[in-house]
């Protein structure tokens, strides 16, 4: 805090010393005296673990608003919804993050009511690695395939039916997918469930499944850092990621037929078209219409209603309030969707929900 500087005239130095003398001390030394300790806020630690898909985009959102508010500090570690949906149920912290929010089956434990509330959306990409090669189109009948085990190289004639121009390479297929228990993987094979049936009935959908083909790495990040690394590999992650390192990006065939990029525009459009229920928590992972990009979600934070400490209650509410407004404006720079109005007009009245 700033300390003031006072200037004293020798009009008003005598007028200090010659009047009520009690009055005149009080007067002299309250202008120059140091702030109450009390003055200063609280200082107040939070911890919060899971998704990585939101990772990015909450890591600097808490950086930022620690910036602005020192006094607050806020951790995140991205350890995957599937862990972070573990530790908020047996609290031992104090928010969590989950890409698919959290079922019933998981929330039976909790001891105290609890709100899930989306703070963010992203898109999930297929991400691969093949020098001279900078735009790749998929149907959807082929990414599955290929997830599927059942196209393994590079040249094979389905996928060069829709890439006439291109010359790809007599080379396998290294596929990647997330070895930890993840949401990315959650909604990607949701969104693989919903366009084969072949999928639905087989590998099926959740945080980790029997991948029929491939090899596993840790994290978004792990997942691109394999990509980045090896020609020839394909995986899904989070489009931040793939932004972040540079990683060639296929177009994807929507539900209208098209094949679609995963520009900030077209993924704003799907989200639009998402109707979220009464608890804030919905899906469509292939969402009809044009020029829509096929697997885009909203990712969630998981909040006890009741916190123990008035001030940890406190300060979440602050922090939240700002993410809806403030925060949201950091979005698409990092590769994230602002969220649409109507949705954080939902979100707010919950907010004010959360005390000791």
């Amino acid at each position: 805090m700033t300390t003031k500087r006072f200037t004293l005239s020798r009009k008003h130095f005598l007028g200090c010393g010659l009047g009520g003398v009690a009055l005149a001390l009080w007067g002299c030394t309250a202008a120059e005296s140091p702030p109450s300790p009390s003055d200063k806020p609280t200082p107040v630690v939070l911890n919060g673990a899971g998704a990585t898909f939101p990772a990015p985009i909450y890591q600097r959102w808490f950086q930022e608003y620690n910036r602005i508010h020192p006094e607050v500090q806020i951790s995140y570690q991205p350890v995957g919804s599937a862990a972070g949906v573990r530790q908020f149920v047996v609290e031992t912290v104090d928010f969590g993050a989950s890409d698919v929010a959290m079922t019933a089956a998981e929330a039976k434990d909790l001891t105290r009511p609890f709100l899930m509330l989306p703070m963010t959306a992203g898109t999930i990409v297929l991400a691969f690695n093949l020098p001279g090669i900078k735009e790749l189109n998929l149907r959807r009948s082929v990414y599955v395939d290929i997830f599927l085990g059942a196209i393994t190289r590079w040249n094979d004639p389905a996928i060069a039916q829709d890439n006439p121009d291109l010359s790809l390479p007599d080379q396998e297929i290294l596929l990647v997918y997330r070895s930890d228990g993840s949401g990315t993987t959650a909604l990607f094979t949701k969104h693989l469930s919903l366009v084969s049936e072949t999928w639905r009935n087989g590998p099926g959908e959740g945080f980790s499944i029997q991948w029929p083909t491939g090899f596993g790495a840790r994290g978004n990040e792990g997942v691109t850092a394999q990509i980045a690394q090896a020609p020839g590999t394909l995986g899904y992650v989070e489009y931040v990621y793939a932004k972040q390192n540079r990683l060639t990006i296929a177009l994807l065939e929507n539900k209208a037929g098209e094949f679609v990029a995963a520009t900030p525009e077209q993924t704003s459009r799907t989200l639009a078209s998402v109707v979220l229920p009464e608890n804030l928590v919905g899906f469509d992972l292939d969402p009809k219409g044009k020029d829509v990009y096929p697997i885009v979600s909203y990712t969630w934070l998981l909040l006890y209603q009741k916190y123990a400490n008035a001030r940890q209650a406190e300060v979440l509410r602050e922090v939240l309030n700002w993410i809806l407004s403030e925060g949201q404006k950091l979005s698409t720079d990092l590769g994230f969707i602002p969220l649409p109005p109507e949705t954080v007009a939902k979100i707010e009245p919950l907010i004010a929900t959360i005390s000791a």
